[in-house]
């Protein structure tokens, strides 16, 4: 017996590829009367590129450094709730009320995707994967891979068809 799906993990890093995945998350948690989390990860910058200086520079950077984090985190948190607006009143899927939450977390992104799966219990993760051939699957498609590699959960990959490739994040 295949195990009901309750909620999906939606993982994007708003390129276009992430975004036509989205249409697939929808229509699955439609299916399954299910919701979606939406996660987006944001690569951590070390301190030590803000500054040069001593400890009190190192503090101040920090300050500083944890604001703009705020502020990109809220920013991404609108625009993503912006495209899921945008793609109900474009497709006239439904998927405002589909969404349970935005998360939007600083780090590895394949550690934050596994345990965001298993700290929201989700069932499911979706993500988009990046072109084909050899140069994305070595530098592009690592992310995909690793999630692949190391979840237990079932895994869409969505690959982005080439007459997709005009869909966006900011054209919805």
């Amino acid at each position: 017996m295949i195990p009901r799906i309750k909620k999906i993990l939606y993982a994007t890093d708003l390129t276009k590829n992430s975004a036509f995945a989205f249409y697939f998350a929808v229509d699955m948690a439609r299916h399954h009367d299910a919701q979606i989390v939406i996660l987006h990860c944001i690569a951590s910058v070390p301190l030590g590129l803000y500054s040069e200086g001593g400890a009190r520079a190192e503090e101040v950077m920090e300050k500083v450094k944890n604001r703009e984090r705020k502020d990109d985190i809220a920013e991404i948190k609108r625009n993503l709730e912006q495209f899921c607006e945008g793609a109900e009143s474009q497709s006239g899927l439904q998927c405002v009320s589909l969404v349970s939450a935005v998360i939007v977390k600083e780090g590895d992104a394949v550690k934050e995707i596994l345990n965001t799966a298993d700290e929201q219990g989700c069932d499911v993760i979706v993500l988009g994967t990046h072109g084909r051939g050899w140069l994305s699957q070595t530098f592009l498609g690592s992310v995909a891979r690793s999630v692949l590699e190391r979840t237990k959960k079932p895994t869409f990959l969505i690959p982005l068809p080439s007459e997709k490739a005009g869909i966006d994040w900011g054209a919805l």
